[in-house]
Protein backbone atom coordinates (compact mmCIF):
# COMPACT_ATOMS: atom_id res chain seq x y z
CA UNK A 1 0.00 0.00 0.00
CA UNK A 2 1.06 3.41 -0.19
CA UNK A 3 3.30 4.67 2.59
CA UNK A 4 0.52 6.73 4.98
CA UNK A 5 1.66 8.05 8.10
CA UNK A 6 0.62 6.70 11.50
CA UNK A 7 -1.17 9.83 12.61
CA UNK A 8 -3.16 10.19 9.13
CA UNK A 9 -4.34 6.74 9.43
CA UNK A 10 -6.16 7.01 13.09
CA UNK A 11 -9.57 6.47 12.58
CA UNK A 12 -8.98 4.17 9.47
CA UNK A 13 -9.03 0.10 9.71
CA UNK A 14 -7.08 -1.07 12.32
CA UNK A 15 -5.14 -3.07 9.23
CA UNK A 16 -4.17 0.44 7.74
CA UNK A 17 -2.95 1.79 10.48
CA UNK A 18 -0.76 -0.86 11.49
CA UNK A 19 0.27 -0.60 8.00
CA UNK A 20 0.98 2.64 8.51
CA UNK A 21 2.79 1.91 11.41
CA UNK A 22 5.37 -0.86 10.13
CA UNK A 23 5.59 1.70 6.73
CA UNK A 24 6.71 4.55 8.55
CA UNK A 25 8.96 3.20 11.75
CA UNK A 26 10.22 -0.11 10.03
CA UNK A 27 12.79 -1.07 7.79
CA UNK A 28 11.00 0.27 4.73
CA UNK A 29 11.63 3.79 5.90
CA UNK A 30 15.03 3.47 7.33
CA UNK A 31 18.55 5.49 5.60
CA UNK A 32 20.52 2.21 5.31
CA UNK A 33 17.88 0.28 3.95
CA UNK A 34 16.60 3.55 1.50
CA UNK A 35 20.36 4.08 0.58
CA UNK A 36 23.08 3.30 -1.19
CA UNK A 37 24.92 1.41 2.01
CA UNK A 38 23.13 -1.93 1.08
CA UNK A 39 23.32 -0.99 -3.06
CA UNK A 40 25.13 0.66 -5.13
CA UNK A 41 28.35 2.02 -2.96
CA UNK A 42 31.68 0.31 -2.72
CA UNK A 43 31.31 -0.98 0.63
CA UNK A 44 27.76 -2.61 0.04
CA UNK A 45 29.45 -6.02 0.18
CA UNK A 46 30.48 -6.05 3.56
CA UNK A 47 27.45 -3.99 4.32
CA UNK A 48 25.66 -6.18 3.27
CA UNK A 49 27.33 -9.53 4.58
CA UNK A 50 27.10 -7.56 8.10
CA UNK A 51 23.54 -7.51 7.24
CA UNK A 52 23.12 -11.01 6.51
CA UNK A 53 24.75 -11.72 10.15
CA UNK A 54 22.82 -9.46 11.91
CA UNK A 55 19.75 -10.64 10.77
CA UNK A 56 20.33 -13.80 11.42
CA UNK A 57 21.60 -13.53 14.81
CA UNK A 58 18.50 -12.01 15.73
CA UNK A 59 15.87 -13.83 13.80
CA UNK A 60 17.75 -16.90 12.87
CA UNK A 61 17.00 -19.17 15.68
CA UNK A 62 13.60 -21.04 16.58
CA UNK A 63 11.24 -19.83 18.10
CA UNK A 64 10.94 -16.87 16.54
CA UNK A 65 8.59 -13.66 17.05
CA UNK A 66 5.81 -15.53 14.64
CA UNK A 67 6.35 -19.17 16.37
CA UNK A 68 6.03 -17.37 19.83
CA UNK A 69 2.68 -15.83 18.71
CA UNK A 70 1.23 -18.41 17.28
CA UNK A 71 0.68 -20.24 21.10
CA UNK A 72 -1.60 -17.08 21.93
CA UNK A 73 -3.99 -16.27 19.01
CA UNK A 74 -7.51 -16.50 19.82
CA UNK A 75 -9.16 -15.68 16.54
CA UNK A 76 -9.18 -19.38 14.04
CA UNK A 77 -8.26 -17.21 10.84
CA UNK A 78 -5.52 -16.04 13.04
CA UNK A 79 -4.28 -18.92 14.06
CA UNK A 80 -4.42 -20.57 10.40
CA UNK A 81 -2.22 -18.12 9.25
CA UNK A 82 0.12 -18.21 12.18
CA UNK A 83 0.60 -22.23 11.69
CA UNK A 84 1.48 -21.67 7.51
CA UNK A 85 3.59 -18.17 8.96
CA UNK A 86 5.38 -20.33 11.19
CA UNK A 87 6.24 -23.05 8.49
CA UNK A 88 7.18 -20.50 6.13
CA UNK A 89 10.00 -18.58 9.10
CA UNK A 90 11.04 -21.97 9.01
CA UNK A 91 12.16 -21.41 4.94
CA UNK A 92 13.18 -17.88 5.81
CA UNK A 93 15.62 -19.06 8.74
CA UNK A 94 17.14 -21.33 6.34
CA UNK A 95 17.69 -19.04 3.64
CA UNK A 96 19.50 -16.98 6.02
CA UNK A 97 21.93 -19.24 7.33
CA UNK A 98 22.70 -20.47 4.00
CA UNK A 99 23.48 -16.47 3.31
CA UNK A 100 25.53 -16.40 6.47
CA UNK A 101 27.85 -18.95 5.67
CA UNK A 102 27.86 -17.70 1.26
CA UNK A 103 28.91 -13.97 2.34
CA UNK A 104 31.69 -15.42 4.49
CA UNK A 105 32.56 -13.55 7.92
CA UNK A 106 31.35 -10.66 9.89
CA UNK A 107 33.51 -7.86 9.21
CA UNK A 108 35.36 -6.37 10.87
CA UNK A 109 34.05 -3.52 12.51
CA UNK A 110 36.04 -0.74 14.91
CA UNK A 111 33.94 -0.05 18.28
CA UNK A 112 32.11 -3.22 17.56
CA UNK A 113 32.78 -5.38 20.89
CA UNK A 114 29.09 -4.87 22.78
CA UNK A 115 27.09 -5.57 19.81
CA UNK A 116 26.17 -8.78 20.67
CA UNK A 117 25.08 -7.77 23.66
CA UNK A 118 22.82 -5.44 22.23
CA UNK A 119 21.30 -8.54 19.89
CA UNK A 120 20.84 -10.83 22.99
CA UNK A 121 18.40 -7.58 24.39
CA UNK A 122 16.53 -7.28 21.24
CA UNK A 123 16.39 -10.97 21.28
CA UNK A 124 14.88 -10.73 24.54
CA UNK A 125 12.38 -8.04 23.93
CA UNK A 126 11.13 -9.72 21.15
CA UNK A 127 10.59 -12.73 22.74
CA UNK A 128 8.95 -10.97 25.52
CA UNK A 129 6.88 -9.26 22.89
CA UNK A 130 5.63 -11.89 21.00
CA UNK A 131 4.73 -13.92 24.10
CA UNK A 132 2.55 -11.11 25.69
CA UNK A 133 -0.55 -12.00 27.68
CA UNK A 134 -2.56 -8.99 26.35
CA UNK A 135 -4.60 -10.08 23.92
CA UNK A 136 -3.73 -8.85 20.84
CA UNK A 137 -0.12 -7.57 21.57
CA UNK A 138 1.45 -10.69 20.00
CA UNK A 139 -1.22 -10.97 16.94
CA UNK A 140 0.29 -7.94 16.27
CA UNK A 141 4.02 -8.54 16.74
CA UNK A 142 3.38 -11.27 14.31
CA UNK A 143 1.54 -9.52 11.81
CA UNK A 144 4.27 -6.48 11.65
CA UNK A 145 7.66 -8.58 11.72
CA UNK A 146 5.50 -10.41 8.25
CA UNK A 147 4.84 -6.65 6.91
CA UNK A 148 8.27 -5.73 8.08
CA UNK A 149 10.14 -8.79 6.48
CA UNK A 150 9.08 -8.15 3.03
CA UNK A 151 10.90 -5.05 3.05
CA UNK A 152 13.73 -6.96 4.93
CA UNK A 153 13.63 -9.14 1.55
CA UNK A 154 14.55 -6.48 -0.47
CA UNK A 155 18.26 -6.45 0.76
CA UNK A 156 18.53 -9.77 1.43
CA UNK A 157 17.83 -10.81 -2.43
CA UNK A 158 19.94 -8.33 -3.23
CA UNK A 159 22.78 -10.08 -1.47
CA UNK A 160 21.60 -13.52 -2.86
CA UNK A 161 21.80 -12.68 -6.31
CA UNK A 162 25.18 -11.28 -5.89
CA UNK A 163 26.50 -14.47 -4.98
CA UNK A 164 24.27 -16.80 -7.48
CA UNK A 165 21.66 -17.94 -5.31
CA UNK A 166 17.70 -17.70 -5.86
CA UNK A 167 15.71 -16.18 -3.23
CA UNK A 168 12.98 -18.85 -2.03
CA UNK A 169 9.18 -17.78 -2.59
CA UNK A 170 8.51 -15.21 0.05
CA UNK A 171 5.15 -16.92 2.51
CA UNK A 172 4.72 -15.43 5.21
CA UNK A 173 1.42 -13.96 3.79
CA UNK A 174 0.24 -11.10 1.02
CA UNK A 175 -1.30 -7.95 2.33
CA UNK A 176 -4.47 -9.34 1.18
CA UNK A 177 -4.24 -12.03 3.69
CA UNK A 178 -2.88 -10.28 6.49
CA UNK A 179 -5.12 -7.18 6.14
CA UNK A 180 -8.34 -9.13 7.44
CA UNK A 181 -6.37 -11.14 10.11
CA UNK A 182 -6.08 -7.52 11.67
CA UNK A 183 -9.18 -5.62 10.95
CA UNK A 184 -11.17 -9.25 12.43
CA UNK A 185 -8.68 -8.76 16.26
CA UNK A 186 -11.32 -7.10 18.71
CA UNK A 187 -8.30 -5.54 20.44
CA UNK A 188 -7.26 -2.67 18.26
CA UNK A 189 -4.95 -0.92 21.17
CA UNK A 190 -2.86 -3.93 22.12
CA UNK A 191 -2.56 -5.16 18.33
CA UNK A 192 -1.22 -1.71 17.17
CA UNK A 193 0.60 -1.42 20.39
CA UNK A 194 2.52 -5.02 19.60
CA UNK A 195 3.28 -3.98 15.79
CA UNK A 196 4.83 -0.59 17.03
CA UNK A 197 6.99 -2.14 19.51
CA UNK A 198 8.03 -4.75 16.74
CA UNK A 199 8.47 -2.08 14.21
CA UNK A 200 10.76 0.02 16.51
CA UNK A 201 12.80 -3.02 17.14
CA UNK A 202 13.76 -3.77 13.81
CA UNK A 203 14.49 0.32 13.42
CA UNK A 204 16.60 -0.80 16.19
CA UNK A 205 18.68 -3.03 14.40
CA UNK A 206 19.26 -0.94 11.31
CA UNK A 207 20.59 2.29 12.85
CA UNK A 208 23.15 -0.37 14.71
CA UNK A 209 24.15 -1.77 10.91
CA UNK A 210 24.05 1.81 9.94
CA UNK A 211 26.21 2.97 12.44
CA UNK A 212 28.60 -0.36 11.64
CA UNK A 213 28.40 0.78 8.29
CA UNK A 214 29.81 4.47 9.20
CA UNK A 215 32.43 3.15 11.72
CA UNK A 216 33.63 1.07 8.56
CA UNK A 217 34.04 3.97 6.15
CA UNK A 218 35.81 5.92 8.69
CA UNK A 219 38.85 3.84 8.40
Amino acid sequence: MASVSVAAARGESRASQLYACVAEQGTAAHPHVKGDALADSPDAPRNLADMVHFLCALHGRHPGVIDHAAGRAVESAARRWLTRASEALAVERAYLARLAVAVGPVPGTPGGAGNEAMLVAQRSALGVLAQSDRRGCALGAALAFAIDWAAVRGPLDRAARRLGIEPPHFGLGSEGELRPIADDCSEERALLFGARQLALQQRGLWDLLEARAQARSAL
